[in-house]
């Protein structure tokens, strides 16, 4: 399961503000579209939800929270982003059986960020808490 990311300074901090929308469409640049497609498939560990052109393909991640790569020559490489899910152990462990591994891991306490990088250099980290006893 996905879980909401709130950057820091935005966690909402009472009761009344755990109703605020928070939603995402983050947008990941590549080079060569057909060979990220199959790269972020495994990822994902899905296909894509939707494709808005021959250059784009959206994954819904959770409602309102969705990433996306774009063909973009001129961009392509420099993404960094984090999907927060609520047990990243397995999560890496079925990105791993789907035939790709994480180039790093950082731990900081109990917060786990498994990083991986596609063809272009873009990175994305699998991360959330871990159990202290792991």
């Amino acid at each position: 399961m996905i879980l909401a990311f709130y950057p820091s300074g935005l966690r909402p901090t009472s009761s009344e503000e755990t109703n605020m929308a928070v939603g995402i469409f983050a947008g990941i640049a590549v080079r060569d579209f057909d060979s990220a497609l199959e790269w972020y498939k495994r990822l994902l560990g899905a296909e894509p939800a939707f494709y808005p052109n021959d250059i784009e393909a959206v994954w819904q991640l959770a409602e309102d929270r969705h990433v996306y790569i774009i063909r973009d020559l001129g961009r392509a490489g420099g993404a960094v982003s984090m999907i927060w899910v609520d047990d990243p152990v397995a999560e890496v462990g079925k990105i791993s059986a789907r035939g790709l591994e994480p180039v790093d891991v950082e731990k900081h306490g109990s917060v786990w960020k498994y990083v991986f990088h596609d063809s272009d250099g873009n990175e994305t980290g699998i991360g959330g808490e871990v159990s202290t006893t792991e």
